[in-house]
């Protein structure tokens, strides 16, 4: 059998071809390998057999407790999303025997497309209404996702539902509470996060309704069509749960301005305009969507944190740690603004 790739760890090619072969999934060498970036922990690697494209996607080479269970989560979330009108991946085949690679995995289809986040395409750069109908087509995408009925698609049991409001804030206060047993870190680096999280306490929705969530939805994650503005697919459902999805539609906003500027994208429509192109499309309840905003912000300034308290004890890169503190200090002024009433529309 002849390598027609370059090494990547995780990833056993001939263990890969044989199980591919028992699968009947093509035939021959596989060849034109490549690991696929985007600041997932994850391993992605895109290769071809025979005349298709594969993308192979398995958990991270530390192979912790629960990543399993992130596989096979992502596993049933894209199973279900070919019933639905979401922009998705397909999925081609999973593994669970981990003989094959040591750790579960799954194959997915090739989109030909780019992530925004890395960079626009020159035709993107040149055209203000191709950017414009790019963040419009990101509203649109996350309300397919809001109308999504999870129960008849056989998610009924994929989440916690009952509380999922209720446990937010004292789920991410936690999170950031953990982050002190990190040697280095003090925890006083975030000093708006305290107010933050009580008001967000103090002024929690009474009601809210279940759905499907992707968890952490931006231009990051989403794949685009480099000849027109069209949403090819959603990526990276490791954080998808069952939840309000207004959370995702707030999650895009929280991260508005940070891939505006690594997009170096001049032609966004506002916010408030992407909000009027979801609330066209769904018949989602906006009445607490400020609510959301906010713990949007909270929630992902968290999430950034973590890499600054793993980065302060030596198990992070040092700029890439400084860089995602300056941003979630960023979210937390964003999350104050909103909850003030004070936020400038973009």
């Amino acid at each position: 059998m002849t390598a027609h790739h370059a090494y990547i760890a995780g990833v056993d090619f001939n263990q890969l071809e044989r199980w591919m072969d028992a699968s009947g999934l093509g035939d021959g060498p596989i060849e034109f390998a490549t690991e696929i970036g985007g600041g997932t922990q994850n391993i992605l690697v895109a290769f071809r057999r025979g005349p298709q494209k594969y993308v192979l996607r398995r958990p991270p080479l530390h192979y912790g407790p629960h990543s399993s269970e992130t596989v096979f989560k992502e596993v049933r979330v894209l199973r279900v999303l070919e019933k639905s009108d979401v922009p998705a991946t397909r999925l081609i085949a999973n593994c669970d025997d981990v003989s094959v690679l040591g750790v579960p995995f799954f194959l997915m289809e090739h989109l030909e497309g780019f992530n925004p986040f890395m960079g626009l395409p020159a035709s993107y750069i040149a055209d203000p209404e191709m950017q414009h109908r790019m963040g419009l087509a990101m509203a649109e995408g996350a309300a397919a996702l809001a109308n999504v009925d999870y129960l008849s698609l056989g998610l009924d049991s994929f989440g916690h539902a009952d509380g999922w409001l209720e446990r937010q804030v004292d789920r991410w206060r936690s999170q950031l509470a953990s982050y002190q047993d990190f040697e280095g870190y003090d925890g006083s680096e975030l000093p708006q996060a305290h107010d933050v999280a009580n008001w967000l306490k103090c002024n929690q929705p009474d009601i809210w309704r279940p759905g499907l969530i992707h968890g952490d939805y931006q231009f990051a994650n989403v794949l685009f069509d480099p000849r027109t503005p069209k949403l090819l697919g959603i990526v990276d459902w490791e954080l998808a749960a069952i939840g309000d999805p207004l959370l995702d539609l707030a999650h895009l906003l929280a991260s508005w301005s940070l891939s505006k500027r690594a997009m170096k994208a001049t032609a966004l429509p506002s916010k408030s305009a992407v909000v009027a192109h979801y609330a066209q499309r769904t018949n989602r309840d906006l009445a607490h969507f400020s609510w959301f905003r906010v713990l949007a912000c909270y929630r992902f300034a968290v999430l950034l944190e973590g890499t600054h308290a793993r980065a302060s004890a030596g198990l992070a890169k040092r700029e890439v740690g400084d860089l995602l503190h300056r941003s979630a200090v960023g979210l937390l002024r964003q999350a104050v603004r909103i909850r003030d009433g004070n936020e400038t529309d973009e």
